[in-house]
């Protein structure tokens, strides 16, 4: 029996949400795995109705569970930023979910921006660490308003939390990966004091790994490779604001957000997994969004609990779906199938 906590957050979160728990149970009654849910109902509206964003009482009851299931956070009616904060980051910082862990696969079928280049090419991961760097919200705005304003945003690396990034990312490419090479993404020629700390790390620990090839490459020149190489890259391990920035373009190398599904992790401790894209609001209550992405956050829930063989089910009956050309398209509105019907599509694919 599994405890999940559902979160279907804003706009055309709850369709999603409802697609994707429709997968995970019909995956479960294939595997005879249980799973209890909970719904709780944050996000925008509630912010409104209440100003809460995320309660003390909340927070607590979300560490008794084994994952969260999130659908998408976004209200046209509040301002951007605070929701984000208040609750996304807040939830990564207070659960402690250092890794951030961004599949980047196309599936056969699902049309890519890259000229020549396929499922065969298009495989890759990314590791980002996801409680540290410039998003730890170090600094502070001196003189706001004026003409001698200052505004400091520092970043934050410390050795116990750049290394047990790497070791999860180096665990990953040896127990999960075929190539085994691991690249760590960095800018050590200009941020020579943050990502010296990473180089030294993740070469200190490579020989904890035999069987994992080491690689390092600027974010500059890896943004460029994306899209020129993309079968150059198995694991790509980086810091927080360059892990949020490679992991939007490898979505739109993978077929875009219709697709992409991401999980924020804290090995052996409750985890969340997402769609990437965001609440689309203006699709809300039409039964049009893709749900793809939000199902298969839901395999890689599967897998982060250890049921693989589940997981792999979910995404391979994606993969049949993608792959018979059923669907006009992977954007709302253009699926040539409702969002309830998708999800049907997928759980009669199991």
């Amino acid at each position: 029996m599994y405890k999940i906590a559902v979160i279907p957050g804003d706009g055309t979160g709850l369709e999603m949400v409802t697609e994707g728990l429709k997968v995970l149970k019909a995956a479960g009654e294939k595997f005879s795995l249980k799973m209890e849910t909970v719904n709780y109902d944050l996000g925008g509206d509630r912010y409104m109705k209440t100003g809460e964003i995320l309660p003390e009482s909340v927070l607590e009851e979300l560490k008794s569970f084994d994952a969260i299931f999130l659908g998408a956070i976004g209200h046209p009616d509040v301002k951007p930023g605070i929701l984000e904060k208040g609750l996304l980051l807040r939830m990564r910082f207070e659960l402690d979910l250092y890794v951030n862990l961004r599949p980047v696969k196309l599936f056969p079928g699902v049309s890519t921006p890259i000229k020549d280049k396929g499922p065969e090419d298009i495989d890759f991961v990314v590791v980002r660490e996801n409680t540290e760097g410039l998003y730890a919200g170090a600094g502070g705005i001196l003189k706001k308003g004026t003409a001698q304003e200052v505004a400091v945003q520092e970043s934050v690396n410390t050795r116990f939390g750049v290394e047990r990034c790497l070791r999860y990312a180096f665990e990953y490419c040896r127990d999960k990966r075929e190539d085994k090479k691991l690249t760590l993404c960095g800018k050590t020629n200009v941020l020579t004091y943050a990502f010296d700390l990473w180089e030294r790390t993740f070469h200190e620990l490579g020989p904890e790994y035999p069987e994992v090839e080491r690689d390092y490459a600027h974010v500059d020149a890896i943004t460029m490779w994306m899209v020129k190489n993309p079968e150059w890259f198995d694991v790509i391990v980086t810091d927080n604001l360059f892990g949020d920035i490679i992991t939007d373009l490898g979505a739109m190398i993978q077929g875009g957000m219709g697709i992409a599904a991401g999980g924020n992790i804290h090995p052996g401790k409750v985890s969340m997994f997402e769609p990437i894209g965001g609440s689309a609001p203006k699709y809300t209550g039409q039964g049009v969004i893709n749900p793809l992405a939000q199902i298969c956050a839901g395999a890689m829930m599967l897998d982060h609990l250890g049921e693989s063989e589940a997981a792999d089910c979910i995404e391979q009956a994606v993969i049949k779906l993608c792959g018979s050309g059923k669907l006009k398209s992977l954007s709302a509105g253009q699926m040539g199938y409702s969002t309830s019907e998708v999800g049907d599509l997928v759980a009669e694919n199991l």
